[in-house]
């Protein structure tokens, strides 16, 4: 028999993670979007981690961390209660889930909090993803990083309000 793969399991982001969100930010950057960005490009982009401010950032939103036995592999941020700031998988894991469940589990807290749409700055290679959740394109842009420019596509989904279950009269 086969053995199953461990399930992810979600948690709020500690100051002590943040080595390993650096570490995850950076292998998602250089490997998982390979084929959109040349390597410089993402050279440049994943310099970002190595920034102090990148643990601010994270530590201002409200940021979720999936783990697996344990371990971090991936994270979601959500900032202003309807902006997803970050979403990145370790490749290691990429393909199993882990990426919807972030979001999803972002994209439920946002509808909690009340809010009425979610934005985000997607690159090329995490747009199709957006895009299966019902993101629809706004507008294009170029980013400056450094020496090196970065095409990314801002995107939205309208929040239609929850049902609570409770029938009308």
């Amino acid at each position: 028999m086969g053995q199953s793969l461990p399930k992810p399991a979600l948690r709020p982001f500690l100051p002590g993670d943040l080595p390993r969100l650096v570490d995850i930010y950076q292998a998602s950057v250089m490997e998982l979007a390979e084929e959109d960005y040349s390597e410089a490009q993402r050279e440049a982009w994943a310099a970002i981690a190595d920034d102090e401010s990148f643990g601010t950032r994270l530590a201002e939103g409200l940021t979720l961390l999936a783990t697996m036995e344990g371990l971090p592999v991936g994270f979601a941020s959500l900032k202003d209660n309807e902006r997803v700031d970050f979403l990145y998988v370790h490749p290691a894991t990429a393909g199993q889930g882990v990426a919807s469940m972030l979001y999803d589990a972002v994209e439920k807290l946002a509808r909690a909090r009340g809010a009425k749409r979610l934005t985000v700055d997607a690159s090329d290679t995490a747009r199709p993803f957006f895009e299966r959740r019902g993101f629809m394109p706004q507008r294009r842009n170029t980013v400056s990083l450094g020496d090196e420019w970065l095409a990314t596509t801002t995107m939205e989904k309208r929040l239609a309000p929850q049902e609570d279950g409770k029938a009308s009269s």
